[in-house]
């Protein structure tokens, strides 16, 4: 194929371009997943949905916020304070150890918009009546956070909180205080009645092993790729280059299914990943005109592909066995007599 487009191309919004999203057949069956394991309430108080880099969990994390506030669209329209899901991102602050202080302010921000004031944990005098702001330091204002985050998330109605790149609390914190980490989140569970997705590449996989508590408590959802191996994907994967293609406006016109084969192999199957391919390509189409070779400059390295399988090929190994239930039956020993 050697069809050419124009320079000429109309100006292109890159943030709209960037912020284009699909609901692919992997999302909504996920979505679906989701749904009947919060509907099991305080018996799953973490859900871990875990995949590869470029899979899309952080749009699976706008979507599944954007379903619940559908869900509850006549709630909303009654009280407009309510906001039944809210979604954060667990931040990478450059600390030695996991900021619960940011994380916090991130989730009072979602919850009330931002603030001018700092977050401080005041108390009533019982002598005098007055109010009082405690003497003391760094966990008074950690404390006032917290208190602030159990008392909106009551006063919102708030049930679910979707957490990307939960990953961040696991790799800022040393083994042993791996569990206490997430207790609190269990904590806040129970004080405010809420129930958490946590967003996160395989090694939030390794929280199941922390305790038996947690693993009892925790539910393990794979968001996995389409696989070239596998029918059904291969049809879906086609499916949601069609629909990244038309709406970009240098894509559009071009008949890229003929590549879909290359596109999965190169991205491995990763929506998120396809989306930042198709952008670059979409970039480049309209500043130099379409080619194969153009093409090429838009696709993944070779180094970042073996990169990637290598780290979706280990995960994939790791989730397995604690992605298996067996309705086994125990069969009596042998020369013992059974009533």
């Amino acid at each position: 194929m050697n069809t050419h487009i124009s320079n000429s191309q109309p100006a292109l919004n890159a943030p709209n371009i960037r912020g284009q999203r699909i609901r692919h057949t992997r999302i909504a069956s996920t979505i679906d997943e989701c749904r009947l394991m919060l509907a099991a309430g305080d018996n799953a108080n973490l859900l871990l949905l875990c995949g590869p880099t470029g899979v899309g969990k952080s749009t699976l994390g706008d979507f599944l916020v954007e379903s619940e506030l559908k869900d509850q669209a006549a709630v909303l329209s009654a009280n407009p304070g309510y906001v039944p899901a809210i979604r954060v991102e667990a931040p990478s602050s450059g600390e030695r150890d996991f900021s619960w202080r940011l994380f916090y302010q991130r989730m009072l921000d979602a919850l009330e918009g931002e603030l001018d004031a700092p977050r401080t944990a005041y108390g009533i005098d019982p002598v005098t009546g007055k109010v009082v702001r405690p003497v003391g330091p760094q966990t008074n204002r950690l404390s006032g956070l917290r208190t602030a985050v159990e008392r909106s998330l009551r006063n919102r109605g708030t049930r679910i909180v979707v957490v990307d790149e939960a990953a961040h609390m696991m790799r800022q914190c040393h083994p042993s205080r791996l569990v206490e980490q997430f207790n609190t989140l269990k904590s806040l569970s129970n004080e405010s009645h809420v129930q958490w997705i946590l967003l996160g590449s395989y090694d939030l996989f390794e929280l199941v092993s922390l305790s038996a508590q947690l693993a009892r408590r925790t539910h393990v959802i794979h968001f996995g790729r389409y696989r070239e191996d596998n029918d059904e994907d291969v049809r879906a994967f086609r499916g949601c280059l069609k629909k990244f293609a038309d709406g970009l406006p240098a894509l559009k016109d071009l008949d890229l299914l003929q590549y879909a084969d290359a596109f999965q192999q190169n991205t491995l199957g990763c929506v998120g990943t396809l989306r930042t391919v198709l952008v670059r390509l979409n970039l480049l189409v309209a500043e130099k005109g379409w080619s194969e070779d153009v093409l090429c400059k838009a696709l993944l390295t070779e180094a970042q592909t073996d990169q990637i399988l290598r780290e979706i090929v280990e995960g994939e190994e790791r989730i397995a066995p604690g992605l298996k239930r067996n309705l086994a039956v125990q069969q009596p020993k042998t020369g013992r007599r059974v009533a």
